[in-house]
């Protein structure tokens, strides 16, 4: 039989669908088993409580309306203090867009809104925004916890809106009057705009493109919301932090959507690991190809521009113009996220042969048993007020932190920072923590007597923090190493210390991760010998040990070596060390007390003294005899405040235990 069409060509061979920069990976369907299982995880996610209600989203409706209202008014109001017509004043708006998880429509209960407020050429973003709107929102009683981060790569006003969380940016276009009707996807809106006001629009541009991008919406977004839900219980969502936010999420699950476009949110899930278990970074992730244009924006291009080429994850967006979402990924942190992944593929392969369900992969990730060693950072202010500006802008740092710690060991110590804060609520005074684990570079042997001393590295970060701009009498932050058996009962759920013979929850998931650490860093007898040494560190260190041996002075080490070694100081230097520090202390938050009893309008010392006082405890036990002080109560302090006050840091040592 001939084939040949009418005109007498041959049939062109029919070429599967491409998505994205390259064809798909495969094109197959759900099978029986597929469906069952994408039936079991959507009732995981129900029950989780990933979905709002409807009374949540009507709310959330009549809470956009209301800012929209109130933009309006006050870009009327602008226009009409500027001299404009009276027709001007009537045609004079702002318009509301939304980005992010909202945008996408993957938000759950209690997640903030991300608004984009697109004003006329001549309302401004330093004066008109953060400071005349701002105070108009500071006087409304739906508005509380109000706080403006002008200074941001992405400047940003935070507040809570009747109980929801709102971040509202705002770009300047070059129309004098902004349409309803504004295509924000059309590159001319970019043209005459300052860099500040790309980037703010590229969120709501960047969320258009990837729906327009996935062959499946609602395949899409159910994945997204998985994959989102793991990254927050495995502690790796945080794009300040240095590992992934919102966007860098919703782009890696919209490349797998492209390479698996008739895939069923079940599919996509464990394909989503497989993949990315193999990525080569810094091979970049991409949507579609990036793509020049007259406008003369910089785009992200390893070739061209030198900086490109020290992004370790990029991830690209499929806007213009087309930028790296994920430059604040750093080495330490990519090992992290890598082994999660690592640990997510190895259980949903076990979930594909029945041998784990669902609620194995998002189990929570016990960060306090994962390292022998911490920096705890404690952020303090004054005010509650202060303490919201005060600590967005130190955690907006902590990167830097684990970047100059990588920097100064030259990638032989690993840090660890876990995105979740922790507030001790037995101190009254406006205070929270921060933790990072810390580690010896796997594979690298312990040499007798090393040690990583890493004041500098700190005093250095301390340096930088301190330039804040906005700084005012009260805000100071206190840098501390401590052991995993010395953590603080507050970071443990239930105020309680989880007891050390006590494993991962969930057996599936302990025995994946556990395969995984052991293809990647050794044989199962390694690791039975390393779990032997811990455990014979572990018991030499439970014992007391006599006061004269501890570092609160700032100069002993605990060196990283074949034992434990520390270096001893003469009881009388210890004393006199500690005693000067304690008086600093106690002295600084007398000031703390004193400032917060003066915006208080109280004349006597208020309660909050004697609380603030006791973040000075484990200083004062150093001064009891060893009998007095157990092992497990003390720590390793190393708080210096801003005005230099308490001292320079101790570094923060490593013992073999990790080794």
């Amino acid at each position: 039989m001939d084939s040949r069409k009418p005109n007498g060509s041959l049939p062109q061979l029919s070429q599967p669908p491409k998505y994205g920069i390259t064809k798909p990976i495969s094109l197959a369907g759900p099978s029986e088993a597929d469906v069952q299982r994408n039936t079991e995880l959507e009732k995981f996610l129900i029950e989780s409580g990933l979905y709002e209600s409807k009374e949540e989203a009507a709310k959330r409706e009549e809470v956009l309306g209301r800012i929209t209202e109130i933009v309006k008014i006050w870009v009327k109001q602008l226009t009409r203090q500027r001299g404009y017509t009276d027709q001007m004043v009537e045609e004079a708006k702002a318009v509301i867009f939304t980005f992010g998880s909202y945008r996408l429509g993957v938000h759950g209960p209690g997640a903030d809104i991300d608004t984009l407020c697109v004003g006329p050429s001549y309302v401004n973003r330093e004066e008109d925004f953060f400071i005349i709107l701002h105070d108009i929102l500071a006087e409304m009683e739906e508005v509380t916890e109000l706080q403006p981060v002008p200074d941001a790569h992405v400047p940003v006003m935070k507040f809570k809106f009747q109980g929801i969380l709102i971040d509202l940016l705002y770009a300047s276009i070059s129309l004098l009057v902004v349409p309803d009707d504004l295509d924000i996807s059309c590159v001319s809106v970019l043209h005459n705009v300052d860099e500040q006001s790309v980037r703010s629009l590229n969120g709501c541009r960047v969320a258009d493109q990837i729906l327009k991008l996935v062959p499946n919406i609602e395949h899409f977004r159910t994945a997204l919301r998985c994959l989102k839900f793991w990254a927050k219980r495995r502690g790796v969502y945080s794009n300040v932090t240095g590992f992934l936010g919102g966007v860098n999420w919703a782009l890696l699950v919209a490349r797998i959507c492209q390479l698996y476009p008739n895939a069923i949110p079940s599919m996509l899930l464990s394909r989503f690991f497989r993949v990315y278990t193999q990525w080569r970074w810094p091979n970049p992730v991409m949507l579609c190809s990036i793509e020049e244009d007259e406008l003369g924006f910089p785009v992200w291009d390893p070739r061209k521009n030198p900086r490109d080429r020290f992004h370790h994850m990029p991830i690209i967006t499929p806007a213009y113009p087309c930028m790296n979402s994920s430059y604040n990924v750093s080495v330490s942190t990519l090992r992290v996220i890598m082994e999660q992944f690592q640990c997510g593929n190895g259980i949903c392969e076990e979930i594909e042969l029945n041998k784990a369900q669902w609620n194995t992969l998002f189990e929570r990730y016990l960060f306090f048993e994962a390292y022998k060693n911490y920096l705890q950072v404690d952020i303090v202010s004054a005010d509650a007020d202060d303490l919201l500006a005060w600590k967005g802008w130190t955690e907006s740092r902590l990167r830097l932190l684990t970047l100059k710690i990588e920097r100064d060991t030259n990638g032989m110590l690993q840090c660890h920072p876990y995105p979740n804060e922790y507030v001790d609520k037995s101190k009254l005074f406006p205070h929270c923590s921060f933790f990072m684990g810390l580690q010896r570079k796997e594979g690298v042997n312990g040499q007798e007597g090393q040690q990583f001393d890493i004041r500098g590295t700190v005093d250095e970060f301390r340096q930088e923090i301190s330039m804040y701009m906005y700084w005012k009498p009260g805000m100071d932050i206190y840098v501390s190493h401590v052991r995993r058996r010395q953590l603080p009962a507050f970071v443990f759920p239930d105020g309680y210390r989880r007891p050390r013979t006590l494993r991962h929850p969930s057996q599936h998931t302990e025995k994946a991760c556990e395969d995984v650490t052991r293809s990647q860093y050794g044989s199962a007898e390694r690791r039975i010998k390393r779990k032997h040494d811990d455990e014979a560190v572990d018991e030499k260190l439970s014992k007391p040990r006599d006061c004269s041996t501890s570092n609160f002075g700032g100069t002993s080490h605990i060196s990283i070596g074949q034992e434990a070694k520390l270096e001893h100081l003469r009881t009388g230097d210890v004393y006199s060390n500690s005693v000067d520090r304690l008086l600093d202390r106690d002295k600084r938050y007398e000031e703390i007390a004193i400032q917060q009893a003066r915006t208080d309008g109280t004349v006597s010392e208020p309660s909050c003294v004697k609380s603030a006082k006791q973040m000075g405890e484990p200083v004062r036990q150093e001064l009891l005899s060893p009998s007095e002080v157990p092992d497990s109560e003390t720590r390793e302090i190393y708080r210096p405040g801003l005005n230099g006050k308490t001292g320079d840091f101790a570094s923060a040592y490593m013992d073999n235990e990790e080794i």
